[in-house]
């Protein structure tokens, strides 16, 4: 072979083994006539970064283009004004005398319903979405992992399409709003079905459906008068996660040469005697090994995990989020991107998870324009941990107030008076139960009397309530037995199943009456806007252990009596007039009866009534 024809065979390999090659870009797409102008892109190839990009398009212009220490990334700045029309610009990435252009579409901003928050008038209903309903069985098998519902930890096939054929029944019981545990791709050993190791930050999990059935399931709860809720993770990603095999940089990850698990000591975050090394370890800290920490103060994964959110909600018109481990990652990044969320879309809402048992003053810390903070956490709403575990216990006790012996409803009404900690107690989120801790239902409950006075009471006293998927049927699963014991397969959403509490024939009398009794209570709910709205009076239960408290909007006047005692009592209502005003009676909505509160009310151990006044 003679030397010219070697030395073109050579310039040939070179030139192949450095052609520029894309393999990943992150937004994809995104928007015109956003109120942020900036626009962060993410790309990933082989070398990329040897590269020079530029562009030529309308009303953009590239404002920086930063290499770090992976030579495979190049983060790009654009701006985009307000002048920039929809369509697809052209990214060119030059080398020597390679060049690669790639395509990059502009849309027009989302017309449809969406991005509409939630409110107090709401109530949501949590679904782990694996163990809710599988409506397409060919997206069950996919690499790592296979459905086997045998294991309470494993995959059992759940998906977005199960869920979307059960709208109807989730809108029938009267629930506002669906929040999803995490939909967004764990492609972990093992398979991850809970969703809170996230592998894509930008693709929903297969094993549910893909991008465009999420936001179809979404424009389909939309058009049943639903609202969803999104779950997100900012504090950390799965272990097999794109990204962590070549880090852009070092300081991607909190911790990234060693594994540093956290201390897990919630206090430290906001505890001013804590020392430094405390609060390092909390925030920077791996939740886990499969959950490498985030280095939210890394400028350039800041900006991509703000984005995401607000790609997420203007790609599918999502209405809420819930943000995960709200309280481990940095303050200033979370404060920064609840900001940024709202001044793009001011009636969003979000929910960060403050899990501060045992103290108000702590998840009030947390909660925007709080006189507890020398910061602004910017949080809409948070939620009371405090009271879903006095909850738990409150309606088998009974209630009593004495020098350090407080039980029952009394402490109930403790919690509750403590509200003036938070900067506004009606965007609190309260519940009974959620994935992460004991289902409120015990596995011995005799009868309903325990259930039925949790739930008055929570879809009557302030806050934004929540339910978990299947306590309308009574189900149980404690901590000690795992969490897969906690989020079990709801009957007749899966192939096999025979049993199907979808309808009222495939419940047992007990769940019936269980699942009839929150229907009524959640109807009439939408319809009182002192319940919804109104302001909140409540009355310290005295010897008799009856605690009192009254919704008030305008003429509108409900009042809520929970007999924490197991006898029965005569309550003299002179003491509630204050509450009740010029009415003289009123309608309990649960028995359908009229109640006369002129004379003393009879009401059963253990009873609950609910009375709207001047019915």
């Amino acid at each position: 072979m003679n030397k010219a024809l070697l030395s073109i065979l050579f310039f040939l390999t070179v030139l192949q083994a450095s052609a520029l090659e894309i393999t990943r870009i992150e937004p994809a797409s995104w928007w015109v006539g956003m109120k942020n102008t900036e626009l962060q892109i993410l790309v990933y190839g082989q070398n990329i970064s040897k590269s020079k990009v530029s562009l030529s398009y309308p009303g953009v212009k590239i404002k920086d283009a930063v290499t770090v220490e992976s030579p495979n990334y190049i983060f790009i700045y654009l701006d985009i004004s307000a002048k920039a029309k929809p369509g697809t610009m052209n990214l060119v990435f030059t080398s020597g005398v390679e060049k690669l252009v790639q395509a990059y579409p502009l849309m027009p901003r989302a017309k449809t319903p969406g991005a509409a928050g939630f409110t107090s008038a709401d109530v949501l209903y949590l679904i782990t979405p694996d163990r809710f309903s599988n409506g397409n069985l060919t997206n069950d098998i996919l690499e790592n992992s296979t459905v086997n519902r045998k294991n309470a930890n494993s995959r059992h096939g759940g998906d977005l399409l199960g869920i979307e054929n059960h709208l109807d029944y989730i809108k029938d019981l009267g629930i506002t709003t669906v929040w999803l545990n995490p939909v967004q791709e764990n492609h972990m050993p093992g398979g991850s079905y809970h969703g809170y190791a996230i592998t894509d930050f930008y693709r929903v999990d297969r094993r549910f459906g893909t991008n465009e059935e999420y936001r179809m399931f979404i424009e389909k709860a939309h058009s049943k008068g639903l609202k969803v809720v999104m779950d997100m993770i900012f504090n950390h990603s799965g272990s097999a996660h794109w990204w962590i095999k070549d880090l852009p940089s070092r300081d991607w990850l909190s911790s990234p040469d060693v594994y540093m698990g956290s201390n897990h000591n919630r206090w430290a975050s906001l505890d001013s005697h804590a020392p430094k090394s405390e609060k390092d370890k909390l925030i920077n800290g791996s939740f886990v090994r499969t959950m490498p920490d985030l280095n939210q103060q890394n400028r350039h994964l800041g900006t991509y995990l703000i984005q995401n959110s607000i790609w997420w909600i203007e790609y599918s018109r999502i209405d809420g989020i819930r943000q995960d481990t709200h309280f481990y990652a940095d303050f200033d990044f979370m404060a920064r991107w609840c900001k940024e969320v709202e001044a793009e879309y001011p009636d969003f809402n979000i929910v960060g998870e403050t899990w501060f048992p045992g103290g108000t003053a702590a998840s009030a810390w947390w909660q925007r324009n709080s006189s507890l903070n020398k910061k602004n956490s910017h949080l809409e709403t948070v939620m009371d941990f405090n009271l879903v575990f006095r909850m738990q216990k409150a309606f088998d006790e009974e209630s009593r107030s004495s020098d350090g012996d407080q039980a029952g409803l009394f402490t109930l009404y403790e919690i509750i008076a403590q509200d003036f900690l938070y900067a506004d107690p009606d965007k609190v989120l309260i519940f009974l139960d959620n994935h992460d801790i004991s289902r409120f239902i015990r596995k011995d409950e005799k009868d309903l009397n325990r259930y039925k006075q949790a739930l008055a009471f929570l879809l009557t006293t302030r806050g934004i309530p929540q339910l978990f998927y299947g306590t309308e049927l009574l189900m149980s699963g404690t901590k000690q037995e795992g969490d897969g014991q906690m989020r079990k397969d709801f009957p007749g959403g899966f192939p096999g199943d025979t049993v199907n509490a979808f309808t009222p024939e495939g419940r047992t009398d007990m769940q019936n009456e269980a699942w009839n009794y929150m229907q009524k209570l959640l109807l009439w709910r939408k319809s009182n806007s002192a319940v919804t709205s109104g302001s909140l009076q409540h009355y310290m239960p005295e010897s008799n252990g009856v605690y009192v408290y009254a919704r008030i909007k305008d003429e509108q006047r409900v009042l809520v009596i929970l007999n924490g005692s197991n006898a029965d009592k005569s309550l003299q209502m002179e003491r509630f007039k204050e509450s009740t005003g010029k009415y003289t009676a009123g309608k309990d909505i649960i028995s359908g009866k009229s109640v006369d509160i002129q004379t003393p009310v009879s009401i059963p151990a253990r009873g609950v009534m609910i009375i709207e006044l001047g019915k």
